[in-house]
């Protein structure tokens, strides 16, 4: 599906954030240097861009050994660290860096998202401003009923008329909502000067929760790979799953060791309790453990099971 999240003049607006350089003395990283104001497109009309950022690798180094230098001279040295910080969840070092995104996203989605209560938030003010006429739409690939198994899941693709159906009830109810929206209003062009409209505080109530609202994000490293771990995760809903996708893109090219070391140590990871380390310790000295002699309940012998299948 096509993204057209800029009109002309948002686009001009980038373009000439871009070419207003500015000289510091603070360490900068030339790969992130080159993303920022770009809007990189997500879902149908959505975006996220860097905005601006504090630190780098070498700034959770310099945190850590609480040093007057540029971590090391040798990069191997400064991995190993922050390898080491991550392993063992030494977190403060990390929060010396901090980053800013701006983000167009569907209001379901930001209210998933808002949940993450450790970063600084603005949005776009309804009672100020009037929102785009902009819904999520989503294709049919990502059309999927009920899981039976998961209450916050999705099962089976829908197809055919069954899809069909759902894709035009959310597009007819989101294009009704909001022309009730509109002329509630009674703003802008046809407005009828003999009306007063609605307050735009009151008339936003009406909106599907599909329709795109912005904000800027602000927060720190560690707080951030939290975020990313919950939602770059395969079992986080695709709607925010996107747009962590993107910001761990953006966050590779800014701290690329840190962000080695998250995908290693929590991305890629796995949390094992202690009952569940007795088990591997069983099996790795030969005995055949069941669920029934495991000591673990179901759920977590089947979450148990699905770590270690091929």
């Amino acid at each position: 599906m096509a993204n057209d999240s800029h009109t002309p003049e948002q686009a001009a607006a980038i373009a000439d954030a871009r070419t207003r350089a500015a000289s510091t003395i603070r360490p900068t990283v030339a790969a992130l240097e080159a993303m920022l104001f770009q809007a990189v497109p997500v879902l149908d009309h959505g975006f996220v861009r860097a905005i601006d950022y504090m630190g780098d690798d070498a700034a959770i180094v310099q945190a850590a050994r609480v040093s007057y230098g540029r971590g090391t001279k040798r990069v191997q040295e400064d991995a190993g660290l922050i390898r080491y910080l991550m392993r063992h969840r030494h977190t403060t070092p990390f929060e010396m860096c901090e980053i800013k995104f701006h983000v167009k996203l569907p209001i379901f989605v930001a209210r998933q998202w808002i949940r993450h209560r450790t970063a600084s938030v603005n949005e776009y003010s309804a009672r100020y401003s009037i929102l785009d006429k902009e819904f999520y739409i989503p294709s049919p690939e990502h059309l999927a009923a009920q899981s039976a198994v998961n209450r916050q899941g999705r099962g089976e693709i829908l197809d055919g008329a069954e899809a069909a159906e759902v894709l035009d009830l959310l597009r007819g109810d989101a294009e009704r909502t909001y022309t009730h929206y509109a002329s509630m209003l009674n703003e802008g062009e046809g407005a009828d000067p003999a009306k007063r409209g609605l307050a735009r505080e009151l008339a936003r109530m009406n909106l599907t929760l599909n329709t795109y609202t912005q904000w800027y994000w602000k927060t720190n490293l560690h707080n951030l790979f939290h975020f990313l771990s919950l939602r770059a995760d395969p079992h986080a809903q695709y709607e925010i799953r996107v747009y962590a996708d993107a910001m761990l893109a953006m966050t590779e090219a800014w701290v690329p060791i840190a962000a080695a070391a998250f995908r290693d140590y929590r991305l890629g990871a796995v949390t094992l309790s202690a009952q569940m380390v007795a088990v591997v310790k069983r099996m790795l000295a030969g005995e055949a453990v069941t669920q029934d002699t495991s000591g673990l309940n179901r759920r977590e012998w089947v979450e148990f099971a699905a770590y270690f299948q091929a």
